[in-house]
């Protein structure tokens, strides 16, 4: 039997040098798991810049034995914000080079498979909403044949307490993307950064996959045990210190075990500039005349549950 049709849409960058490695975990989840069938990978700026991802998208595939699913490039920036255009890293295209993607552009993509398979698919949002904004731009039928669009994205219940990266990075990264998405009319689910918060690998599991017999895990459990040294680095005496936080993985998984999670219908709105820019607000639509629902959000997880899914999958 066919497992559930997605598209995954990743700012990647598993492999480069100091990098997150979460997306990459996601997409081996998206790989590994048989109740998923994974059509197309699409590239966007944010974790890194978009040919680094691409790059990186390209070398795992082809690592895990899956070059057959294309991968095809998409926006180097936000909609309204060229400035925050990112250059291609010179440690990527040092060590790698650049990869070559499918033809085509991310968007158009992913509204041409959405267009031939009404009601099939199934698109996984793990990096700036930019791509899958302009899919839904470039033709408003996408908004009705997509199955849902699945987020990692928000912070929804509490506040991220910096300033600097007010709402959470994904939707704070192109904060326009993440408003054209939540008023698409799209079905969508959002798995916000203070529920992802909640799972996690500590320094003693990096080392047992990067212990593993295959390409993966080695390359994994390495990138995350460099990824923890950079945590610390960066965040001295932070809570952070000594763990992988496994933000994208939990939507992929989100896909086809919805009942990892307590979802609850919201009407959410992004704060698109100022000092708020990303923060998302949602309504939970508890008193008596609520606000219409455009999202459904994750409000808990079972932790354990998912751990026990991923390292398998891994």
């Amino acid at each position: 039997m066919t497992g559930r049709t997605i598209v995954l849409d990743t700012d990647l960058a598993l492999g480069a040098p100091g990098s997150d490695v979460d997306d990459g975990f996601a997409l081996a989840l998206a790989l590994a798991d048989p109740t998923l069938d994974l059509r197309l990978v699409t590239t966007v700026a944010g974790n890194t810049d978009v040919t680094s991802a691409t790059t990186l998208s390209l070398r795992l595939l082809e690592m895990v034995g899956r070059p057959d699913i294309p991968v095809v490039r998409g926006a180097a920036g936000p909609l309204l914000d060229p400035a925050r255009v990112r250059p291609a890293d010179p440690a990527v295209l040092e060590h790698f080079g650049r990869g070559t993607p499918a033809p085509g552009y991310a968007p158009a993509a992913i509204a041409d498979l959405v267009l031939a398979r009404p009601g099939e698919v199934t698109v996984v949002a793990i990096g700036p909403l930019t791509n899958v904004a302009t899919a839904l731009v470039l033709d408003p039928r996408v908004a009705g044949a997509v199955r849902e669009i699945v987020v990692m994205g928000g912070y929804f219940l509490g506040q991220m307490g910096d300033a600097g990266t007010s709402g959470e990075f994904n939707i704070w990264s192109d904060p326009d993307a993440a408003h054209v998405v939540l008023h698409s009319g799209a079905p969508l689910r959002f798995v916000g950064l203070d529920v992802t918060y909640r799972v996690h690998l500590d320094e003693a599991r990096c080392r047992e996959l990067a212990a593993r017999d295959t390409a993966f895990a080695r390359l994994a459990g390495e990138a995350a045990l460099a990824w923890v040294e950079a945590l610390r680095t960066r965040h001295p005496g932070s809570a952070v210190r000594g763990l992988v936080h496994l933000h994208d993985p939990l939507a992929v998984a989100a896909v086809t075990h919805p009942e990892l999670l307590t979802w609850h219908d919201a009407a959410v709105e992004v704060v698109r500039d100022g000092v708020g820019r990303g923060i998302t607000v949602a309504d939970l639509r508890r008193r008596e005349d609520p606000p219409p629902a455009n999202a459904r959000i994750a409000l808990e997880v079972d932790t354990d549950a998912f751990l026990a899914l991923l390292l398998a999958a891994l």
